[in-house]
């Protein structure tokens, strides 16, 4: 293929035929990334029950989206040093190496360190999706091809949680554990993207030196590390114990010296910091960041509220997340035409805060008794404002920067939606799992006075059977309920279970609660961007379509 974009496309042409294959190819990688999310969202309860470590979930869900962050712009740097393909190939070796980990797993540290392995993959797959597409293909192809990425993220979006759901409920499949599939289906798609990509990939031959930013991305690791342990362990150790504090000091060192080396490497920094003179650039990325940690830290209940709260099987709950990509793609797709030539972030990116916040409010209300039509419309809203915050967010970036700034400010848009999500999973799931503790062993102190619960009690069947000991080992005070595990949920009597499915539900509540005064913030900060802002200079053809924020 020549090393010029495409200019156009006429059906049988050498030229034509290329730039298919390699659209293929990257849309073989960009399905790996997506698709893994909603699919291990969905199975992650049976995944950290098997593991016995549902109180330490967070983990596997913060590396794999602290790696992926700070791989993305390093992969872009690498790839105009060492060549798209090569790096491209790479990232699709990474991955597929860390899935077959996830899938061997034995524990849940294991699976942590594994799938941070993977979000390097996934970071690299991310990155040099989109830096071909601009080799290759000129802005009008670009445009054109940007729905079949848009495809991939919807079919993902869509097919994902189901198919989790599947696997988390198959006790084995071929003779491996269901759950292990989440990962182990990753391997035939990689491998078929490897083949794509080496054998008919023909990429152009620039390539620019870079200086790479190893420090600062070691730096960053340093600060985050630390601050995510903190989060997760705090709750055991005390918040103002030697090593929560120890920890902390630890990470603000790292974050110095990273702002230190943001401003030493200046324009070959992570992010550099020059971009933030600009009162757009720095208001839009602060509001990332509270979308980041308000939506993904509250979408990761979702699965785990409507198997633990509403009691739905993995199948029935991944089916219900389908709900959550339609409300995404209703208003990505539908707004960002609108959003685009109006110019008007800051009423869109209000109206999606409000959505997704009120939202939030609404589900600190539901109980286990709560309508499962109600939750559907609630799971609905939720997509449709994340749909409306991640397109104006990235649109508002990309239309507001110089021409030469387009990429970075790409970039930034996933580096801090990226480092929001990681602290706001690790935060939040660290928050319920400490209040889960003593809201369950309230929720059974009041269930005394229930006639169903006393009557289980005197059951002498009730009381013999093994799958209740949990339970009543926490009535008679001898054990507090582990919640590693909470398969015994599964197989208890309904009228024992019943004030343990009460107090994680209350537990849940609260995280929902403080997710939507997380987005309120964000709301406040919103506040802050002019009511019409203007254009670049860069040509409206030049500036990349809003992708659907499905994944």
């Amino acid at each position: 293929m020549s090393t010029e974009p495409v200019a156009a496309e006429t059906p049988g042409t050498p030229e034509f035929r290329a730039v298919r294959v390699i659209v293929i190819g990257l849309m073989l990688g960009l399905m790996l990334s997506s698709l893994d999310f909603v699919i291990i969202a969905a199975s992650m309860r049976t995944i950290a029950d098997q593991l016995h470590g549902q109180t330490l979930q967070a983990w596997a869900t913060t590396a794999y989206m602290v790696t992926s962050t700070i791989a993305t712009p390093l992969f872009g740097k690498l790839s105009d040093l060492y060549g798209r393909k090569k790096l491209y190939m790479l990232a699709i070796g990474v991955f597929l190496a860390g899935s077959l980990l996830c899938g061997l797993a034995g524990s849940m540290y294991q699976l942590a360190a594994f799938r941070a392995v993977q979000g390097i993959g996934g970071g690299g797959l991310t990155a040099l999706a989109f830096a071909i597409m601009g080799d290759v293909l000129t802005p009008e192809l670009r445009a054109r091809y940007q729905i079949w990425f848009s495809a991939v993220s919807a079919v993902s979006g869509v097919l994902g949680p189901p198919i989790g759901g599947l696997f988390a409920g198959a006790d084995s499949l071929l003779g491996i554990d269901g759950w292990r599939w989440a990962f182990l289906i990753n391997l035939p798609i990689g491998l078929i993207a490897l083949l794509v990509v080496q054998a008919r990939f023909r990429m152009p031959g620039k390539r620019r030196a870079h200086r790479i930013d190893y420090g600062g991305a070691l730096w960053l690791v340093v600060c985050l590390g630390p601050w995510l342990v903190v989060a997760e362990q705090g709750r055991h150790w005390g918040w103002g114990s030697l090593p929560t504090l120890s920890l902390l000091v630890v990470g603000l060192v790292g974050l110095v010296l990273f702002l230190v080396t943001e401003r030493r490497m200046a324009d070959a920094a992570v992010i550099p910091l020059r971009l933030f003179r600009n009162r757009m650039f720095a208001v839009i990325n602060g509001a990332n960041v509270i979308v980041g940690i308000g939506v993904f830290g509250s979408l990761i209940f979702l699965p785990l509220y409507l198997q633990l709260v509403k009691g739905q099987g993995p199948g029935e709950a991944g089916a219900m997340l389908i709900l959550q990509t339609a409300g995404v793609l209703t208003t990505s797709r539908g707004l960002s035409k609108v959003i685009n030539r109006s110019g008007r972030y800051r009423a869109f990116l209000l109206l999606g805060m409000g959505v997704v916040a009120g939202t939030l409010f609404v589900f600190a209300t539901l109980d286990e008794h709560s309508s499962p039509w109600l939750a559907g419309a609630l799971i609905y809203l939720l997509g449709a404002g994340v749909g409306i915050c991640f397109p104006v967010t990235l649109l508002a970036l990309q239309n507001t920067s110089a021409k030469e700034d387009m990429g970075v400010s790409s970039a930034a848009f996933s580096f801090f939606r990226g480092i929001g999500g990681a602290a706001g999973t690790a935060l939040f799931l660290s928050m319920m799992f400490s209040l889960a503790g003593s809201r369950i062993e309230a929720a059974v102190g009041r269930a005394g006075r229930d006639a169903g619960f006393r009557a289980a009690l005197a059951d002498p069947a009730v009381v013999a059977d093994p799958a209740n000991r949990p339970i009543l080992d926490t009535v008679r005070g001898q054990a507090g309920i582990n919640l590693d595990d909470t398969s015994f949920l599964l197989g208890a009597d309904p009228r024992l279970a019943a004030p343990v499915v009460r107090g994680i539900g209350d537990a849940m509540s609260t995280v929902f609660l403080a997710g939507g005064c997380v987005m309120l913030i964000g709301f406040l900060l919103a506040l802050l961007l002019p009511g019409r802002a203007r254009q670049s200079a860069t040509k409206e053809a030049d500036v990349p379509k809003a992708q659907p924020a499905a994944s």
